[in-house]
């Protein structure tokens, strides 16, 4: 039995009747040769032989009565495998645009809470011959980087299987606890938390003492921070939590409360042309990211008339995974804003002045001590913290105030070697991610062997047009290497006049502080 912790059991405050706390990936898999492959018994047989090495799997909510404190996990005394493991048929002809409406359907519905947090959807009928598998796991049990690995014990990285490390039998179901056994650990807990508390609080007055200069304030924190010490040293961290000034972005059409209905698009695009434009344009391949999905919304903006005269903000998810953890099943995620130079016409300029961008969020991030906010996280009364995601979609508050960022823009890095179900090859591994009231368009790219594979979420009314700003993304590209002067090969264009030689964004920084 296993608590969740503040910033695990917040992805599951955060949920509604409109906002979903889980978080998707879609893979594409070749069909083999053989005509006896059946691709759900497969999928079934093969995860099936590897839950003892997927805990999130066969782990189940316990919720303390009243919402006094955060739930635990127990191991399922009921788990029925198939129960979570799904098989659907596309109609014909099997697009891939008809295979993005029904994923698209199946997000917009919450999992199960009285069952371990997932589902597994096994789609055939695609008119490639291929099929696919739709994994939805909620954000309380893992974060991207983890879902990354989930994926890697489920597959093999060899057509013809690999050894997989033997079930030792260690796993056992356990008994659903009762309220009164509830509530003596949430006794025991509170009895841990004043201390802990307090040191969080401490922390949080010594920013404060910092930015004022309060050399006195600073001197009484010390001693009082001596009266609570960590087990593990000293607490202070470099940087200040409350360096970072609360800003606010400009209103856009997807900006807006949303509905339970999702709208996906995706396509995939060769990963060595966005590593030529990042050679010739002297950027960074998260940087390239950036700049495409900042002309698109630019020229998508611009079709609707509803392009802001300042820059988009953007929230960019940011792992703080050390690989130390003695858990990877839970959130080791944080977030940077970074401005989106969506007001500026020039392709090229973009993409410097989101190099420029990214790096003054990672000065930003760097001066915010991660696990404070992870220790902040675990204080949230859970019952509150619940209620006040209801009341804020109800009152539909996200139609009545600025939103803080306008889009969430991810770049996953993903496996970089083939993987395998059965013998079947997978393609694509595309990223379908959640968005939230006020936030209702999310962009996450994710990496495979030698793809990129784009995953665009957004609310079914906010963005009735979700395959055009895709569009927009691939004909990007195109207007980049246009800009660059290059062809998909590096070379120059024949037709096109050799720009003038610049320097590289990181270069042109560098000198820049020197001065």
């Amino acid at each position: 039995m296993k608590q969740l912790t503040g910033i695990d059991a917040n992805f599951l405050y955060m949920e509604t009747a409109t906002s979903f706390g889980h978080v998707n990936s879609l893979t594409v898999y070749e069909r083999p040769d053989d005509p006896d492959f059946d691709p759900f018994e497969a999928y079934r047989n093969q995860l099936e032989s590897r839950l003892h090495l997927l805990e999130p799997f066969r782990r189940r909510l316990v919720q303390v009565p009243f919402a006094l404190d955060h739930p635990y996990w127990i191991n399922d005394p009921d788990f029925d495998l198939d129960f979570h493991v799904r098989h659907i048929a596309i109609p014909a002809p099997g697009t891939l645009e008809q295979l993005a409406t029904q994923v698209a359907r199946i997000i917009g519905r919450p999992v199960d809470r009285s069952r371990p947090l997932w589902e597994v959807y096994v789609f055939e009928g695609l008119e490639t011959g291929d099929f696919a598998v739709l994994t939805k796991v909620h954000h309380a049990t893992i974060d991207g980087a983890s879902g990354v690995q989930m994926l890697g014990r489920i597959l093999d990285a060899h057509p013809e299987g690999d050894e997989v490390e033997p079930d030792d039998g260690s796993w056992q179901p356990e008994q659903q606890p009762g309220d009164m056994e509830m509530l003596a650990r949430t006794a025991a807990s509170f009895l841990r938390t004043p201390g802990k508390l307090a040191r969080t609080q401490l922390r949080l007055m010594q920013d404060m003492a910092d930015i004022t200069r309060q050399q006195g304030l600073s001197t009484v924190i010390d001693a009082a921070r001596r009266q609570f010490p960590t087990t593990g040293g000293t607490d202070r961290r470099e940087g200040n939590v409350l360096a970072r000034a609360g800003l606010t972005a400009p209103p856009t059409p997807f900006n807006k409360s949303i509905t339970a209905h999702r709208r996906l698009a995706m396509k995939a695009t060769p990963l060595a042309d966005i590593k030529v434009l990042k050679k010739a344009l002297g950027a960074t391949v998260n940087d390239v990211v950036m700049a495409i999905s900042a002309g698109a919304l630019r020229n998508y903006l611009i079709r609707h008339d509803a392009l802001p005269d300042v820059p988009l903000r953007a929230m960019v998810p940011v792992s703080i995974r050390t690989g130390d953890e003695d858990d990877i099943w839970t959130n080791r995620v944080s977030g940077m804003v970074a401005d989106l130079p969506t007001d500026e016409a020039d392709p090229v300029e973009r993409v410097r002045r989101v190099h420029e961008s990214m790096e003054e969020a990672k000065e930003q991030f760097n001066l915010t001590p991660a696990e404070i906010m992870v220790d902040m996280a675990q204080f949230a009364p859970p019952a509150l913290a619940a209620q006040a995601s209801r009341v804020a979609a109800s009152m539909r508050l996200a139609d009545r105030t600025d939103p803080p960022v306008n889009v969430v823009i991810s770049n996953v890095p993903g496996p970089r070697e083939p993987l395998y179900v059965s013998g079947a090859k997978m393609k694509n591994f595309f990223p379908v991610s959640t968005i939230a009231p006020g936030v209702g368009l999310n962009i996450t790219v994710q990496s495979y062997v030698d793809t990129l594979d784009f995953g665009l979420v957004a609310g079914r009314e906010l963005v009735p047009d979700l395959d055009d700003l895709l569009e927009l993304h691939m004909e990007e590209i195109d207007v980049l290497f246009a800009a660059a002067g290059i062809d998909r090969s590096g070379s120059p264009l024949k037709s096109a006049k050799k720009p003038p030689a610049k320097k590289s964004a990181a270069k042109k920084k560098s000198a820049q502080r020197r001065k």
